[in-house]
Formats: C-alpha cells, sequence, structure tokens
C-alpha cells in the first residue's frame, strides 16, 4: 500500500539534501482522495516525521484531527493549484538560491536554453508579489503557472506541479539548475534566446521525451 505520508517526508528530505530548501522554508503537498496531505507550519525540515504531515479537505478547508500541527501558511496555494489542475497531484515550494534570486528581481526566465521546456512552455513566468498565505497569492500563482508547471513566485522563491512528488521535484531541481545558469550567463554578457519556432520544436520533442516504446 502506498504511504503518502512517507512520500511526502522523502521529498521534503530530498529538497533538504539537495539545498533546494534550509530549516523551515518551502512546504511540499500530495493528493490524497478528496483532500491533500501538507508539510506542518515552522517545522524545520530536518526534524519532520510521517506523521507530523497534515491533512485538508478541499470542501471546507480544513485540517483533519489526525494531526496535532497546523498546515503550512501557504496551503491556500497547494489546494488552489490541485483543484484547478486535477490531473497534477503534487506541488512542491522552494526558496532555493538562484530561483529566488531571479524572484527577487520579479524577472521571468527566458528561453536562453531548450531545457526552459520542462516547465511546459517557451518561458517559466514570475508572479506578481502578493504576501505568503493569502488568496493573492494563489490568484496570482496560478495566473503565471497557466499552461506551465513552474513559476516563480516574486520576491519569494519557486512552484512547481507534477503527476506525482518526483516529478515535481524533478522540475523544481532542474529550474534551480537552469536560474543558476542564467544568473552565471548574465554574469559575462546578454544569453542567446531560442526563437519561438525553435522552442516549438523543443516541446514538441518533450511530448515523447523519456517514453519507451511500448511492444
Amino acid at each position: 500500500m502506498i504511504n503518502l505520508r512517507e512520500d511526502l517526508l522523502e521529498i521534503t528530505n530530498r529538497l533538504l539534501r539537495a539545498g533546494l530548501n534550509h530549516g523551515a522554508t518551502g512546504n511540499c503537498s500530495c493528493r490524497d482522495r478528496d483532500g491533500f496531505l501538507i508539510t506542518p507550519t515552522g517545522v524545520d525540515s530536518s526534524n519532520l516525521t510521517a506523521d507530523m504531515m497534515v491533512r485538508m479537505n478541499f470542501l471546507d478547508s480544513t485540517s483533519q484531527s489526525e494531526s496535532k500541527f497546523q498546515p503550512s501558511s501557504e496551503w491556500q496555494f497547494h489546494q488552489a493549484i490541485l483543484e484547478k489542475y486535477p490531473e497534477m497531484n503534487a506541488v512542491v515550494h522552494t526558496h532555493s538560491v538562484f530561483a529566488s534570486t531571479l524572484s527577487v528581481l520579479g524577472q521571468d526566465i527566458p528561453a536562453f536554453h531548450y531545457m526552459i521546456a520542462i516547465a511546459g512552455g517557451d518561458s517559466i513566468r514570475c508572479a506578481p508579489y502578493a504576501m505568503f498565505g493569502t488568496k493573492e497569492l494563489s490568484i496570482n500563482i496560478l495566473q503565471a503557472i497557466h499552461n506551465r508547471k513552474a513559476c516563480l513566485l516574486s520576491n519569494h522563491g519557486l512552484v512547481t506541479m507534477g503527476r506525482d512528488l518526483n516529478e515535481a521535484y524533478n522540475i523544481a531541481e532542474e529550474v534551480e539548475h537552469l536560474a543558476r545558469l542564467f544568473v552565471e550567463a548574465k554574469k559575462i554578457g546578454k544569453p542567446k534566446l531560442l526563437s519561438k519556432k525553435e522552442m516549438d520544436e523543443v516541446l514538441s520533442r518533450f511530448n515523447s521525451y523519456g517514453r519507451q516504446l511500448k511492444d
């Protein structure tokens, strides 16, 4: 039987080990039947245990009583994403250094590298700033992540979504790598951008990227 609490803990630990989050920063969630599980608020990631994960209901936005912990203060945008995109089952939010660096500039990541396509389009947008834990932030994220699987949050960090926790994690890891490349390239000069035609070709290729032929 799949233990979603353990899966959520493992992804949180992977983010910590990879340096994509630190301390109590960032949060993760995954769909669980008619609700979702989310990491608790204010708990250092290195101290998390599976039983600390908080289950939230979609309908009345309340947490269930089996956890004595309160959900992440960012639960609203996790719920908004999972409700808007029923095909997506996981959300990862990081305060990783290079993605956050670009976020404080309020800057989109343009098509300077073909792997931008991993986020689902020819750019990674930066959502306008809004206070954490607010409905306004949720609205801004939904607009920025439209037709994408990732977006930056102005003066804040990064959000990704995936069909499962592994995909959401992998996208977060790759976007952080791309953000670092973009920052480093801009130290030398103006990065050369791929054209819309070139990115459309990449996106078309990505539709079958990594798939194996069926017997």
